[in-house]
């Protein structure tokens, strides 16, 4: 492994956990943040002894808060990448097709782009005051592909419709109510519980296991044509006055006004 800033990167019991290491921006990504979660997503697959992913966010006030809007309004951006560019639909590839079950073990707020992240993770273990939804709209960014087609797959598409439009979170018990997460841990006891999962799938067949996820991600592959189109159409609107507008209220702490985009 190289040396990581943005992650960390564990491995034990045949468990690797992937850990967005930035608590003091609500684990929100930048573009380093991505590379090093490619990085460390790519180790996990490479490593024979390794089995089950856990991915999870630093502290316990959130799993991921989504793309650094603060920096986005800042700089225009994500920040530097190591390819020049900002790799998020790669990572959701990844994600879905390393060939071992990715468990998402949600410590706090999931929204935004980390929302996606848990919803393209296999399995979901929320902690008690986890809280899950959707930003794009409020602070001027959308994710048309896997993101929100997918996400329709997972729980109906009234309830996916209902998280993007309204922009609100809910809680765990919805949450679980809803399919959108397999467990609520109890308190203080997440990580345990996502290591008991992981450890119950490193008993089985890994050949069996890769075969299943590939199957089960089969029936929903061609979203990948979707997303790329999507992440074309969100590079576009990204460098409009109306996201940022988005992306400035957030920055500023107020609320937006999208009331002149309105022809």
């Amino acid at each position: 492994m190289r040396d990581l800033t943005d992650v960390r990167y564990e491995t034990a019991d045949h468990t690797a956990t992937i850990t967005i290491d930035r608590p003091e921006r609500m684990n929100a990504f930048r573009g380093k943040t991505v590379d090093e979660l490619i990085h460390a997503f790519k180790t996990a697959w490479s490593d024979p002894t390794v089995g089950t992913i856990i991915l999870t966010g630093a502290g316990d006030r959130a799993f991921c808060a989504g793309g650094d809007v603060k920096e986005r309004a800042e700089t225009g951006g994500y920040g530097d990448t190591e390819w020049g560019t900002f790799e998020i639909e790669r990572l959701h590839r990844i994600i879905r097709d390393v060939p071992k079950p990715v468990i998402a073990a949600v410590n706090g707020i999931a929204i935004g782009g980390g929302h996606v992240l848990h919803v393209l993770a296999d399995l979901t273990i929320a902690a008690p005051h986890a809280r899950f939804g959707q930003s794009g709209p409020r602070v001027g960014s959308f994710d048309a592909g896997f993101g929100s087609a997918y996400l329709a797959r997972v729980i109906g598409e009234k309830r996916a419709r209902e998280l993007w439009f309204r922009c609100r979170l809910i809680d765990a018990e919805q949450a679980l109510d809803w399919g959108l997460v397999n467990e609520i841990a109890p308190d203080g006891e997440l990580a345990a519980t996502a290591q008991a999962w992981a450890d119950d799938i490193n008993r089985h067949s890994p050949t069996a296991l890769r075969f299943l996820k590939h199957s089960f991600n089969a029936d929903t592959d061609h979203l990948s044509g979707l997303s790329h189109l999507a992440f074309d159409g969100l590079d576009l609107y990204s460098h409009t006055d109306e996201a940022g507008e988005g992306a400035a209220a957030f920055a500023e702490k107020r609320e937006p006004d999208f009331r002149r985009f309105r022809r």
